[in-house]
């Protein structure tokens, strides 16, 4: 009689130990998070992770968090690393506009930077409303809401008499005067402003085709603030006009010159 083979009972694999399962959680939610300011948007962590929701969601905060930190750092160093115009380069740009299309608004775009110290998100976000007063005159003082400035810090920008004409000359080819409108609008239409992004292009290719090398969108601003300190400007008023609340943060926008310090011992 043929012997039927016997078969071995088959056992369910064993669920692991939690600790191990908490611990390839863990490693797989650091993976998550490390890449997450390069391919993983936050949101998508609470999809992949395998922690539970309320991990989840403290760990998608956390990247978030950590994704502005890492694109602050990045601007402070940006900034610290941008050009400062001397006046024959600043005279080069302006040269240069002169002999490109949307001149006057390019010229207007420039002096906002160097001469008021706007960021370019801010001249990007300007409107005619913000810079006109009720008589169509420019305005010696522009304010600027908490929601409209970096880090939400409310601030009044001051316009100096000289660039306060620059204004009034761009304005006055402007054809659409709505207060709504953007003061500087793109080429695709009265009503489209600049974003921020495109507008930080638009300066870098400005400096790179007047042939001024080192120079990024950061350099009007920073322009601005190392001029004022070369004149002697406390850096407290520095930090005001810049918008800082923190006078550390003014720090990196100033550089010093062989003929600050050389002005500055002439005064012992």
């Amino acid at each position: 009689m043929a012997h039927k083979p016997q078969h071995k009972p088959q056992h369910k694999p064993q669920h692991e130990p939690q600790h191990l399962g908490h611990a390839r959680s863990q490693l797989e939610t650091k993976y998550f998070t490390q890449s997450s300011w390069i391919s993983v948007r936050p949101f998508e962590i609470e999809q992949l992770s395998i922690n539970p929701p309320k991990h989840r969601v403290s760990i998608a905060h956390l990247a978030d968090k950590i994704t502005h930190l890492l694109h602050d750092l990045y601007l402070e160093t940006a900034m610290a690393a941008a050009k400062s115009l001397t006046p024959a380069e600043l005279q080069r740009v302006l040269a240069y506009i002169e002999t490109q299309a949307y001149a006057q608004r390019n010229r207007a775009m420039l002096m906002m930077t160097v001469a008021a110290g706007l960021r370019v998100s801010e001249v990007a976000g300007l409107t005619l409303g913000d810079v006109l007063d009720s008589t169509g005159a420019v305005r010696s003082e522009v304010f600027l809401a908490a929601h409209r400035v970096k880090y939400g810090n409310a601030r009044t920008i001051f316009i100096n008499s000289r660039l306060q004409q620059e204004l009034a000359t761009f304005i006055a080819t402007r054809t659409h005067k709505d207060p709504s409108f953007p003061l500087f609008a793109s080429h695709r239409g009265p009503r489209r402003h600049f974003s921020p992004n495109t507008l930080a292009g638009h300066f870098f290719w400005l400096y790179r085709k007047a042939g001024v090398t080192g120079a990024s969108s950061h350099s009007g601003r920073k322009t601005f603030l190392s001029s004022l300190a070369s004149q002697g400007i406390s850096v407290f008023v520095l930090a005001k006009l810049a918008g800082h609340k923190d006078i550390k943060t003014t720090m990196r926008y100033v550089t010093t010159s062989d003929d600050m310090l050389r002005k500055a011992v002439e005064l012992v």
